[in-house]
């Protein structure tokens, strides 16, 4: 099952109490106090699990707490910290303070971590009170509570492109034809009920990620259908992809309602470099084909997912525009070129 939303409560673990003890060996009957500090708790820490790719653990488990940091001892043995905790989430997760709403970490590589929930401190030994007054003090700190913490976890999918189009256009369908993955493909509209991803491999040994988002309908970033759940899959892609049924009776509407609810959910989606295919063609005459023409600003490609004419169109004008983004990310083109 996939999920990508989940919210769980985290505790770092307890600090140790500092411990009440006096030094007492033979010929020293009234040694000075020697208690040891309480060890610190353990932390939470998120951190990235390659082979995961859903939040669906956390719908069974949603406490987590680290160790609390043993007592401290006498002869000033300060006491064992706690043990941290490691909570392991799929790459692309990003967590978020449920109270404030503060966005705190976003985990993309495998080498990413974040301390979610701070062990409390240890408690000072009585040792550290004794003074010319005090010669002899009878008492110690308390070790200090760990952090307590709601957090939201939501996953956004890292994908290169992704398909975005209205129900039934062939989204999976395409998928499937230019990529190793299998997702469910029927002739009715909502087949798709969760993301899908699949790697595309290309001439030259180059490759990449291509995500096929549940279909969209006027509406959907008001939780219509099913886009207000996936549209945050979109946020991370490089490259939109916008998929239309050639057989649609208004195409540029088709279009249009497809950019309003990108803009309506996040803005910045219209700014992401993008490509216009029509799918279905095989399903046109030859005479319909050369007549079909949308002048909308963005490369236009006409294609049969179901057949594989224009497919090697498509992954070519694919490939040129993600080679354009890693020339942008370099600072060699400027963002006006799109």
């Amino acid at each position: 099952m996939f999920v990508d939303y989940a919210e769980i409560e985290v505790r770092g673990g307890d600090g140790g109490r500092g411990c009440i003890s006096f030094r007492r060996e033979k010929y020293i009957p009234k040694g000075g106090p020697d208690g040891g500090d309480g060890g610190k708790g353990g932390d939470v820490i998120l951190k990235v699990e390659q082979d995961l790719s859903t939040l669906l653990d956390f719908h069974y488990r949603r406490a987590y707490k680290a160790g609390r940091g043993k007592h401290g001892k006498g002869k000033n043995r300060t006491g064992e910290g706690g043990e941290d905790l490691v909570v392991k989430v799929p790459p692309g997760t990003i967590a978020k303070d449920k109270i404030s709403g503060e966005n705190l970490t976003d985990l993309i590589s495998v080498t990413d971590f974040y301390v979610i929930a701070k062990g409390g401190r240890g408690g000072k030994g009585n040792t550290h009170f004794k003074s010319s007054t005090l010669q002899a003090p009878r008492f110690a700190q308390p070790g200090e509570k760990g952090e307590v913490r709601k957090i939201i976890l939501e996953l956004k999918l890292l994908a290169d492109v992704g398909i975005v189009g209205p129900p039934n256009s062939g989204k999976s369908t395409l998928l499937a034809r230019v990529s190793d993955a299998r997702p469910k493909i029927a002739p009715y509209p909502f087949t798709t009920l969760k993301p899908n991803l699949g790697v595309v491999r290309l001439k030259d040994h180059k490759s990449f990620i291509l995500a096929d988002i549940p279909g969209l309908i006027e509406g959907a970033h008001q939780g219509k259908g099913l886009g207000l759940d996936f549209l945050r899959h979109i946020q991370r892609t490089k490259v939109l992809l916008f998929l239309l049924d050639v057989t649609a009776s208004d195409l540029i509407s088709e279009y249009d309602n497809l950019k309003n609810e990108l803009k309506l959910y996040d803005l910045s989606l219209l700014e992401k470099p993008a490509i216009l295919a029509l799918n279905k063609i095989d399903l046109l005459t030859e005479k319909d084909k050369k007549r079909l023409k949308l002048e909308l600003g963005l490369p236009l490609v006409k294609l049969s997912a179901l057949t594989g004419e224009g497919i090697e169109k498509l992954l070519d004008c694919i490939n040129q525009e993600l080679e354009k983004v890693k020339l942008r990310e370099k600072g060699e083109i400027k963002i006006g070129t799109y």
